[in-house]
Protein backbone atom coordinates (compact mmCIF):
# COMPACT_ATOMS: atom_id res chain seq x y z
CA UNK A 1 0.00 0.00 0.00
CA UNK A 2 1.31 3.25 -0.85
CA UNK A 3 -0.06 5.62 2.37
CA UNK A 4 1.35 8.07 0.39
CA UNK A 5 -1.41 8.29 -1.87
CA UNK A 6 -4.30 6.52 0.00
CA UNK A 7 -4.56 8.12 3.36
CA UNK A 8 -5.92 10.87 4.24
CA UNK A 9 -8.68 12.20 6.72
CA UNK A 10 -12.50 12.47 5.39
CA UNK A 11 -12.61 15.52 3.52
CA UNK A 12 -15.93 18.17 3.24
CA UNK A 13 -18.00 19.65 6.41
CA UNK A 14 -20.44 17.45 5.81
CA UNK A 15 -21.65 15.00 8.88
CA UNK A 16 -19.16 12.34 8.32
CA UNK A 17 -16.05 14.54 7.19
CA UNK A 18 -12.66 14.72 9.93
CA UNK A 19 -13.67 18.32 10.38
CA UNK A 20 -17.30 17.68 11.51
CA UNK A 21 -15.60 14.33 14.14
CA UNK A 22 -12.50 15.57 15.05
CA UNK A 23 -12.88 16.65 18.98
CA UNK A 24 -10.89 14.04 20.47
CA UNK A 25 -7.99 15.82 18.32
CA UNK A 26 -9.17 19.10 20.09
CA UNK A 27 -9.21 18.06 23.10
CA UNK A 28 -5.31 16.84 22.81
CA UNK A 29 -4.15 20.09 20.87
CA UNK A 30 -5.68 22.61 24.27
CA UNK A 31 -4.56 20.43 26.60
CA UNK A 32 -0.90 20.75 24.91
CA UNK A 33 -1.51 24.70 24.79
CA UNK A 34 0.63 24.98 27.72
CA UNK A 35 3.30 22.88 26.64
CA UNK A 36 3.17 25.10 23.39
CA UNK A 37 3.37 28.69 25.13
CA UNK A 38 7.09 26.95 27.37
CA UNK A 39 8.20 26.57 24.32
CA UNK A 40 7.41 29.34 22.23
CA UNK A 41 8.73 31.09 25.33
CA UNK A 42 12.21 29.51 25.65
CA UNK A 43 12.47 29.80 21.78
CA UNK A 44 11.81 33.61 21.96
CA UNK A 45 13.80 34.35 25.60
CA UNK A 46 16.85 31.93 24.68
CA UNK A 47 17.43 33.70 21.33
CA UNK A 48 16.93 36.96 19.23
CA UNK A 49 13.75 37.34 17.67
CA UNK A 50 14.25 37.10 14.31
CA UNK A 51 12.45 40.12 11.88
CA UNK A 52 10.91 36.90 9.46
CA UNK A 53 9.55 33.96 11.92
CA UNK A 54 8.80 30.62 10.16
CA UNK A 55 6.39 28.17 11.69
CA UNK A 56 5.39 24.72 10.36
CA UNK A 57 2.08 22.67 11.34
CA UNK A 58 2.31 19.20 9.97
CA UNK A 59 -0.32 16.91 9.53
CA UNK A 60 -2.72 19.67 9.30
CA UNK A 61 -5.85 18.15 8.13
CA UNK A 62 -9.00 20.42 7.22
CA UNK A 63 -11.10 21.07 10.02
CA UNK A 64 -10.65 23.56 12.78
CA UNK A 65 -7.88 21.48 14.19
CA UNK A 66 -5.88 23.00 11.65
CA UNK A 67 -5.95 26.91 13.17
CA UNK A 68 -6.13 25.54 16.73
CA UNK A 69 -2.26 25.02 17.38
CA UNK A 70 -1.20 27.97 15.03
CA UNK A 71 -3.87 30.06 17.15
CA UNK A 72 -1.94 28.91 20.49
CA UNK A 73 1.39 29.60 19.15
CA UNK A 74 0.64 33.20 17.93
CA UNK A 75 -0.93 34.19 21.37
CA UNK A 76 2.00 33.10 22.74
CA UNK A 77 4.44 35.27 20.75
CA UNK A 78 2.15 37.98 20.79
CA UNK A 79 2.18 38.07 24.53
CA UNK A 80 6.09 37.91 24.33
CA UNK A 81 6.32 40.94 21.76
CA UNK A 82 4.03 42.80 24.17
CA UNK A 83 6.14 42.01 27.31
CA UNK A 84 9.05 42.76 25.54
CA UNK A 85 8.20 46.27 24.20
CA UNK A 86 9.18 45.39 20.46
CA UNK A 87 7.70 45.41 17.01
CA UNK A 88 5.81 42.36 15.92
CA UNK A 89 8.56 40.10 13.33
CA UNK A 90 6.35 38.58 10.03
CA UNK A 91 5.18 35.25 10.18
CA UNK A 92 5.01 32.41 7.36
CA UNK A 93 3.05 29.56 8.60
CA UNK A 94 2.95 26.47 6.25
CA UNK A 95 0.60 23.73 6.73
CA UNK A 96 1.46 20.76 5.93
CA UNK A 97 -0.36 16.79 4.94
CA UNK A 98 -0.41 14.54 2.63
CA UNK A 99 -1.19 15.28 -1.24
CA UNK A 100 -4.85 13.73 -0.60
CA UNK A 101 -5.83 16.21 2.10
CA UNK A 102 -8.46 18.46 1.70
CA UNK A 103 -6.30 21.53 0.92
CA UNK A 104 -9.62 23.13 -0.43
CA UNK A 105 -11.69 23.03 2.39
CA UNK A 106 -8.71 24.33 4.69
CA UNK A 107 -7.99 27.38 2.49
CA UNK A 108 -11.73 28.33 2.50
CA UNK A 109 -11.73 28.51 6.30
CA UNK A 110 -8.21 30.56 6.14
CA UNK A 111 -9.80 34.48 5.77
CA UNK A 112 -12.22 33.42 8.73
CA UNK A 113 -9.27 32.49 10.72
CA UNK A 114 -7.20 35.71 9.82
CA UNK A 115 -9.78 38.19 10.36
CA UNK A 116 -10.25 35.99 13.81
CA UNK A 117 -6.48 36.58 14.51
CA UNK A 118 -6.05 40.12 13.76
CA UNK A 119 -9.67 41.02 16.30
CA UNK A 120 -7.70 39.06 18.92
CA UNK A 121 -4.32 39.81 18.33
CA UNK A 122 -4.51 43.23 17.54
CA UNK A 123 -3.35 45.48 14.32
CA UNK A 124 0.31 45.48 15.77
CA UNK A 125 0.54 41.82 15.42
CA UNK A 126 1.95 40.54 12.25
CA UNK A 127 1.47 39.99 9.36
CA UNK A 128 1.02 36.92 8.16
CA UNK A 129 1.06 34.56 5.42
CA UNK A 130 -0.13 31.02 4.60
CA UNK A 131 0.93 28.54 2.53
CA UNK A 132 -0.19 25.03 2.06
CA UNK A 133 2.92 22.13 1.54
CA UNK A 134 1.57 18.99 0.54
CA UNK A 135 4.01 16.19 0.75
CA UNK A 136 5.03 13.42 3.60
CA UNK A 137 6.57 15.06 6.97
CA UNK A 138 9.20 11.71 6.29
CA UNK A 139 10.87 13.40 3.76
CA UNK A 140 11.67 17.07 2.87
CA UNK A 141 9.44 19.61 2.49
CA UNK A 142 11.36 23.31 3.65
CA UNK A 143 14.21 25.19 2.81
CA UNK A 144 17.28 24.45 4.78
CA UNK A 145 17.84 26.51 7.87
CA UNK A 146 14.35 28.37 7.48
CA UNK A 147 11.87 26.75 10.69
CA UNK A 148 12.06 28.07 13.56
CA UNK A 149 9.28 26.67 15.20
CA UNK A 150 7.39 23.21 14.24
CA UNK A 151 4.37 21.28 15.55
CA UNK A 152 2.66 18.18 15.03
CA UNK A 153 0.01 16.53 16.70
CA UNK A 154 -1.55 13.16 16.18
CA UNK A 155 0.05 12.63 13.03
CA UNK A 156 3.57 10.47 13.63
CA UNK A 157 1.67 7.77 14.98
CA UNK A 158 1.38 7.00 10.95
CA UNK A 159 4.27 5.26 9.37
CA UNK A 160 4.99 5.85 5.53
CA UNK A 161 4.12 2.27 4.87
CA UNK A 162 2.73 -0.77 5.98
CA UNK A 163 5.70 -2.75 7.87
CA UNK A 164 6.96 -5.60 5.68
CA UNK A 165 5.33 -8.43 7.98
CA UNK A 166 7.48 -11.90 7.60
CA UNK A 167 4.72 -13.57 9.34
CA UNK A 168 0.85 -13.46 8.75
CA UNK A 169 -0.72 -11.44 11.34
CA UNK A 170 -3.76 -13.57 11.27
CA UNK A 171 -7.07 -11.66 11.62
CA UNK A 172 -5.57 -8.87 13.08
CA UNK A 173 -5.25 -5.41 11.89
CA UNK A 174 -2.43 -3.94 14.10
CA UNK A 175 -0.19 -5.67 16.71
CA UNK A 176 -2.09 -7.74 18.92
CA UNK A 177 -1.67 -10.34 22.09
CA UNK A 178 -2.00 -12.93 19.44
CA UNK A 179 0.47 -11.33 16.99
CA UNK A 180 3.71 -13.31 16.27
CA UNK A 181 6.55 -11.55 17.60
CA UNK A 182 7.86 -10.64 14.21
CA UNK A 183 5.27 -8.55 13.43
CA UNK A 184 5.69 -6.74 16.70
CA UNK A 185 9.42 -6.04 15.81
CA UNK A 186 8.39 -4.84 12.33
CA UNK A 187 5.95 -2.60 13.71
CA UNK A 188 8.84 -1.51 16.29
CA UNK A 189 11.55 -1.22 13.52
CA UNK A 190 9.38 1.03 11.57
CA UNK A 191 8.60 3.29 13.80
CA UNK A 192 12.06 3.82 14.23
CA UNK A 193 13.28 4.06 10.85
CA UNK A 194 10.28 6.39 9.90
CA UNK A 195 10.72 8.78 13.34
CA UNK A 196 14.09 8.88 12.29
CA UNK A 197 13.74 9.51 9.18
CA UNK A 198 11.45 12.59 9.94
CA UNK A 199 14.30 14.14 12.77
CA UNK A 200 16.88 14.08 9.77
CA UNK A 201 14.34 16.12 7.73
CA UNK A 202 13.29 18.49 10.10
CA UNK A 203 16.83 18.96 11.37
CA UNK A 204 18.60 20.45 7.72
CA UNK A 205 15.27 22.41 7.46
CA UNK A 206 15.41 24.66 10.92
CA UNK A 207 17.59 26.88 12.22
CA UNK A 208 19.94 26.11 15.82
CA UNK A 209 17.69 26.23 18.24
CA UNK A 210 14.72 26.23 17.04
CA UNK A 211 12.06 23.96 18.41
CA UNK A 212 9.40 21.40 17.82
CA UNK A 213 6.45 20.34 19.67
CA UNK A 214 5.09 16.93 18.67
CA UNK A 215 2.01 15.19 20.18
CA UNK A 216 2.09 10.92 19.40
CA UNK A 217 -0.87 8.50 19.87
CA UNK A 218 0.59 6.35 21.52
CA UNK A 219 1.13 4.22 24.93
CA UNK A 220 2.56 4.81 28.69
CA UNK A 221 3.52 1.25 28.31
CA UNK A 222 6.64 -0.60 27.45
CA UNK A 223 4.29 -3.33 26.32
CA UNK A 224 3.41 -2.68 22.15
CA UNK A 225 0.59 -5.09 23.08
CA UNK A 226 -1.14 -3.40 25.80
CA UNK A 227 -4.50 -2.01 25.57
CA UNK A 228 -3.51 1.43 25.81
CA UNK A 229 -2.76 1.34 22.48
CA UNK A 230 -3.89 -1.32 20.46
CA UNK A 231 -7.98 -1.32 21.84
CA UNK A 232 -9.28 0.72 19.28
CA UNK A 233 -7.85 -1.58 16.58
CA UNK A 234 -8.79 -4.76 18.18
CA UNK A 235 -12.13 -3.47 18.18
CA UNK A 236 -12.15 -2.76 14.17
CA UNK A 237 -10.52 -6.23 13.79
CA UNK A 238 -13.58 -8.09 15.48
CA UNK A 239 -15.53 -5.95 13.77
CA UNK A 240 -13.55 -7.03 10.55
CA UNK A 241 -13.83 -10.88 11.77
CA UNK A 242 -17.52 -10.98 11.97
CA UNK A 243 -17.64 -9.58 8.31
CA UNK A 244 -15.39 -12.27 7.65
CA UNK A 245 -17.62 -15.23 9.27
CA UNK A 246 -20.94 -13.32 7.47
CA UNK A 247 -18.93 -13.82 4.06
CA UNK A 248 -19.61 -10.01 3.64
CA UNK A 249 -15.43 -9.82 2.70
CA UNK A 250 -12.68 -12.52 2.20
CA UNK A 251 -10.62 -13.44 5.27
CA UNK A 252 -7.51 -13.19 2.70
CA UNK A 253 -8.03 -9.73 2.36
CA UNK A 254 -8.45 -9.02 6.27
CA UNK A 255 -5.40 -11.51 6.65
CA UNK A 256 -3.02 -8.87 4.31
CA UNK A 257 -4.44 -5.90 6.12
CA UNK A 258 -2.46 -3.88 8.10
CA UNK A 259 -2.95 -0.38 9.91
CA UNK A 260 0.24 1.43 8.77
CA UNK A 261 0.31 2.53 12.41
CA UNK A 262 2.39 2.49 15.43
CA UNK A 263 1.62 3.90 19.08
CA UNK A 264 4.77 4.56 20.38
CA UNK A 265 5.95 4.55 24.09
CA UNK A 266 7.93 7.87 26.01
CA UNK A 267 10.71 5.35 25.93
CA UNK A 268 10.89 4.63 22.61
CA UNK A 269 10.49 8.14 21.12
CA UNK A 270 13.33 9.23 23.63
CA UNK A 271 15.86 6.10 22.27
CA UNK A 272 14.92 7.39 18.84
CA UNK A 273 16.01 11.34 19.33
CA UNK A 274 19.22 10.17 21.13
CA UNK A 275 19.99 7.88 18.28
CA UNK A 276 19.44 10.37 15.58
CA UNK A 277 21.30 12.91 17.67
CA UNK A 278 20.20 16.38 15.88
CA UNK A 279 18.10 17.31 18.99
CA UNK A 280 17.80 17.77 22.79
CA UNK A 281 14.93 16.82 25.11
CA UNK A 282 13.38 19.55 26.93
CA UNK A 283 10.15 18.09 27.92
CA UNK A 284 8.49 14.27 27.16
CA UNK A 285 5.27 13.57 28.83
CA UNK A 286 2.33 11.24 28.26
CA UNK A 287 -1.77 12.13 28.87
CA UNK A 288 -5.11 10.53 28.42
CA UNK A 289 -8.18 11.99 27.25
CA UNK A 290 -11.21 9.34 27.53
CA UNK A 291 -12.60 7.85 24.16
CA UNK A 292 -16.06 9.73 26.26
CA UNK A 293 -14.92 13.13 25.50
CA UNK A 294 -18.94 13.54 23.68
CA UNK A 295 -21.55 14.62 25.68
CA UNK A 296 -24.22 12.34 23.86
CA UNK A 297 -23.61 8.33 22.27
CA UNK A 298 -20.00 8.45 22.78
CA UNK A 299 -19.94 4.96 20.92
CA UNK A 300 -21.97 6.42 17.61
CA UNK A 301 -19.54 10.32 17.85
CA UNK A 302 -16.30 7.68 18.37
CA UNK A 303 -17.19 5.66 15.83
CA UNK A 304 -17.78 8.26 12.98
CA UNK A 305 -14.24 10.00 14.32
CA UNK A 306 -12.44 6.94 13.42
CA UNK A 307 -14.24 6.40 10.23
CA UNK A 308 -13.13 9.64 9.00
CA UNK A 309 -9.68 9.08 9.80
CA UNK A 310 -9.33 5.29 7.90
CA UNK A 311 -12.34 4.82 5.67
CA UNK A 312 -9.43 5.62 2.76
CA UNK A 313 -7.27 3.06 4.28
CA UNK A 314 -10.30 0.40 4.47
CA UNK A 315 -12.22 1.36 0.83
CA UNK A 316 -8.65 0.68 -0.43
CA UNK A 317 -8.35 -2.94 0.73
CA UNK A 318 -12.17 -3.85 0.68
CA UNK A 319 -14.27 -1.77 -1.07
CA UNK A 320 -16.95 0.66 -0.87
CA UNK A 321 -19.61 -1.61 -0.32
CA UNK A 322 -19.03 -3.16 3.13
CA UNK A 323 -17.92 0.37 4.68
CA UNK A 324 -21.70 1.00 6.39
CA UNK A 325 -22.30 -2.99 7.51
CA UNK A 326 -18.85 -2.42 8.98
CA UNK A 327 -18.83 0.60 11.06
CA UNK A 328 -22.46 -0.20 12.15
CA UNK A 329 -20.83 -3.35 13.80
CA UNK A 330 -18.11 -1.51 14.81
CA UNK A 331 -20.38 1.01 16.44
CA UNK A 332 -22.23 -1.58 18.43
CA UNK A 333 -18.70 -3.35 20.03
CA UNK A 334 -17.29 -0.14 20.95
CA UNK A 335 -20.88 0.56 23.07
CA UNK A 336 -20.74 -2.80 24.27
CA UNK A 337 -16.69 -1.80 25.42
CA UNK A 338 -17.09 1.25 27.36
CA UNK A 339 -20.38 1.02 28.67
CA UNK A 340 -17.89 -1.87 30.75
CA UNK A 341 -14.55 -0.19 31.15
CA UNK A 342 -12.80 2.98 30.39
CA UNK A 343 -11.48 3.62 27.82
CA UNK A 344 -8.40 6.02 26.77
CA UNK A 345 -6.69 7.58 24.09
CA UNK A 346 -2.74 8.10 25.64
CA UNK A 347 -0.67 10.94 23.62
CA UNK A 348 3.51 11.26 24.19
CA UNK A 349 4.12 14.64 24.23
CA UNK A 350 7.71 15.79 23.33
CA UNK A 351 9.64 19.10 23.25
CA UNK A 352 12.67 19.32 21.48
CA UNK A 353 15.70 21.97 20.52
CA UNK A 354 17.54 22.23 17.42
CA UNK A 355 21.10 21.35 18.47
CA UNK A 356 24.40 23.45 17.77
CA UNK A 357 25.83 21.82 15.35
Amino acid sequence: MEVISVLHMKGGTGDSSYASNSLVGNKVISRTRPVIEEAVSDLCRNATLPEKLCIADLGCASGPNAFLAVLGIMKAMDKIREEGGFQSPEFQVYLNDLPGNDFNTLFRALPQFQDSLKEQLGLGFGPCFFTGVPGSFYRRLFLSKTLHFVHSSYCLQWLSQVPELEDINKGNVYIAITSPPGVIRAYQQQFQKDFSAFLKCRSEEMVTGGCMVLTILGRKSDDPTTKECCQIWELLSMALRDMVSQELTEEKKLDEFNIPHYNPSPGEVKEVVEAEGSFSIDRLDASQVNWNVYENDSAYNITKCIRSVVESLLVNQFGHAVMDRLFQRYREIIDDTISKETTQFFSVIVTLTKRVV
